[in-house]
């Protein structure tokens, strides 16, 4: 692909899912869509849902991040993903301040991240690879707003990124009004659920584990004198 950078994408409605959080909606995607676990936040307790803005970049170049913040609107969520694999500190402080002043919500990042101390201060969410003081440079072009993998998830211009101290998932645009239904079931349920483990019931109970569990061959003793 010759580089390209898309400034018209469709973007998706979020829905509410932030306040469903990455593992109820994940479940309710049917357990897809979850990045790679190695990518985490660089400060904990944020939660955003966004339409995703996309970067492929050439590793240890951040270039196209600086073209792909003049295509963000407020409310996106920032995407990065690289041509093979990378950990070096392609993101920090300077381009933090550049799109929160455009009404970023965060940034997605399958390589490094830097200055994570002023991160936290500014309070703008970084979910990177690696945490990496490495220098880049920008003599590489990339694309924006094209589909990427990031962190073995395909993500399209648009889809709906899902992040909290969980990780991260993608939702095709598609499919949000979907997941975001089975999502409210989902934690409506598991609010009731929750009372009652927390009145005491037991999940082997609850769950009606007990039956399954013999059959499958599992035996209680008293002591173990009598195994």
């Amino acid at each position: 692909m010759k580089p390209v950078v898309v400034r018209n994408i469709k973007r998706g409605d979020p829905a509410g899912m932030a306040e469903f959080g990455v593992s109820t909606v994940h479940e309710a995607y049917g357990r897809i869509g979850l990045m790679k676990p190695y990518l985490r936040p660089v400060w904990a307790g944020a939660s955003i849902a966004g339409p995703a803005v996309t970067v492929l970049a050439q590793p240890g170049d951040n270039w196209m991040i600086h073209v792909a913040v003049e295509q963000c609107r407020k409310g996106d969520i920032l995407v990065v993903g690289c041509t093979t694999d990378n950990t070096d500190g392609m993101f920090g402080e300077l381009l933090a301040t550049s799109l929160q002043a455009r009404g970023v919500q965060g940034l997605i990042i399958d390589a490094g991240c830097r200055d994570v101390k002023a991160l936290h201060e500014m309070k703008f969410p970084v979910w990177s690879r690696a945490v990496s003081a490495k220098g880049t440079v920008k003599a590489t072009l990339g694309s924006v707003n094209v589909p990427v993998v990031c962190a073995g998830v395909n993500v399209d211009p648009g889809d709906i990124v899902v992040a909290d101290d969980d990780g991260v998932v993608v939702v095709s645009k598609r499919d949000v009004a979907e997941v975001a239904e089975k999502a409210k079931k989902r934690t409506a349920d598991e609010g009731g659920k929750r009372k009652r483990l927390a009145s005491g019931e037991l999940g082997l109970d609850m769950y009606n584990m007990r039956e399954a569990l013999a059959k499958a061959g599992l035996v209680y003793v008293d002591t173990p004198e009598d195994l």
